[in-house]
């Protein structure tokens, strides 16, 4: 152990000080942005165990290289007055960046490196939302949710992982009870993703039940029962097919009406291309959908009613100004349905909680507009699908990975002008 950590501060001093010469000739492939390293990394940059790059950053929404990644880890070991947990944090990645340490001078044992193949995160919440829709009857609803959901992930081998969600849900506006006396169960527990994810150089590989990988904001914030590969550095290619269920946990009702009368599930495939380089990135993808659903969503859709496809088209554009702000918009369209086939987003972003550091908070103002036959199933918790309007946000760190979040919508039903309005609150743990 002493022979590793003089070794790991003989490293960390000769990397601080030739470090742009080593950049220039490395050999190992850049760490994906997704990886688990980047949120163990910057954990160990806010508890100040490592100062992340020159400027005391750590830049997680970037790929860096694994000899990279192995010059912070070097610094870590070099480190002793360091916690129980920040040292589990650097013995995981030790680990998982051994060859490279090596290839550095800092050797790393082979049972080091086959321990803790299993990792698991996750987060318990609690959200409460307060909607009013003038165009209803009964125009106001609230409601109170819990939520506990578990993310493990396995080490199959060097390429190979296998990632998982469960989520264990409570609706506090019903309590209803155990369903034991003649209530029914208002709790919902699900495996809501399941896949096998492969890492081959700038390749990765998805299969199974998979978050979506293109245009999950605007149009499909859900899984797809299928596969995807995305290939590429700085100019990104994906694919991905699979059966979409489109009724799943959208706030879409024209998408939940139809499913009274169909199958709602979709046969889609896609394909996006992203480029994204320091403070820019723009893309565009296709998407085509095939469901009987979409011959029940009425005339709106098809006026014949005997249309049952989705032709999509999407752009996307966003430009961080400093590390502070940042501006972004997204626009689509159905080329398959006669109205309400547009959809768009204009976001003004200030900040963001970090859910590490305590006091970090953010800020956001934008405007939706979301016609309910292209977005689908679209992420944002304030505007929903068939609204248009202004959105503002805040998030703030209350505890250590505690975060709070307040969001307000204010706007107007697309069919009716009707006024809609939607109050947002969360508060996350997690863990």
């Amino acid at each position: 152990m002493k022979k590793t950590l003089v070794s790991a501060l003989t490293t960390a001093l000769v990397v601080g000080a030739a470090s742009t010469t080593f950049a220039a000739t490395n050999p190992f492939s850049d760490v994906p942005s997704d990886h688990w390293a980047y949120d163990a990394v910057s954990q160990l940059a806010a508890d100040g165990v490592i100062e992340g790059y020159g400027d005391t950053t750590f830049r997680g929404n970037q790929n860096i290289t694994r000899y990279e990644m192995a010059q912070m880890i070097a610094k870590a070991m070099a480190k002793s007055d360091v916690s129980a947990a920040d040292k589990a944090l650097i013995d995981k990645l030790a680990a998982e960046f051994s060859d490279e340490l090596n290839n550095l001078g800092v050797r790393v044992s082979n049972l080091e490196r086959n321990a803790d193949k299993v990792k698991w995160n996750g987060e318990a919440r609690y959200t409460y939302t307060s909607t009013r829709d003038k165009s209803k009857t009964d125009s106001k609803s609230n409601d109170d949710e819990l939520l506990l959901r578990l993310e493990p992930s396995a080490e199959v081998n060097d390429h190979w992982h296998v990632n998982a969600r469960l989520d264990a849900s409570t609706d506090l506006a019903e309590d209803k009870g155990d369903g034991n006396h003649g209530g029914s169960q208002d709790t919902n527990v699900t495996l809501q993703r399941i896949w096998a994810e492969g890492q081959y150089g700038t390749t990765n590989i998805k299969l199974g039940k998979l978050p979506m990988q293109i245009d999950d904001n605007l149009l499909f914030d859900d899984e797809i029962s299928g596969a995807a590969i995305t290939t590429g550095k700085d100019l990104k290619l994906t694919l991905q097919a699979g059966r979409f269920d489109l009724n799943g946990d959208t706030n879409n009702e024209a998408v939940q009406k139809a499913d009274d009368e169909a199958d709602d599930a979709a046969n889609m495939q896609s394909v996006g291309l992203q480029y994204g380089k320091d403070k820019f990135s723009i893309g565009a993808a296709y998407h085509h959908l095939n469901s009987d659903a979409f011959t029940k969503m009425g005339p709106s859709y098809k006026a014949s009613g005997d249309e049952d496809n989705a032709d999509i088209w999407s752009a996307n554009l966003h430009y961080a100004f400093d590390k502070n702000v940042a501006l972004g918009g997204a626009y689509a369209e159905n080329t398959k349905a006669d109205d309400y086939e547009k959809a768009g987003t204009v976001e003004l972003d200030y900040k963001g909680a970090q859910q590490e550091n305590k006091g970090t908070w953010g800020a956001y103002a934008a405007y939706r507009y979301l016609g309910q036959n292209v977005a689908f199933d679209s992420s944002y918790d304030g505007a929903w699908a068939g609204t248009k309007g202004w959105e503002v946000g805040t998030n703030y760190t209350l505890f250590k990975n505690t975060v709070a979040s307040l969001k307000y919508f204010n706007g107007e039903k697309l069919d009716s002008g009707k006024d809609a309005e939607k109050l947002f609150g969360r508060v996350e743990f997690f863990f």
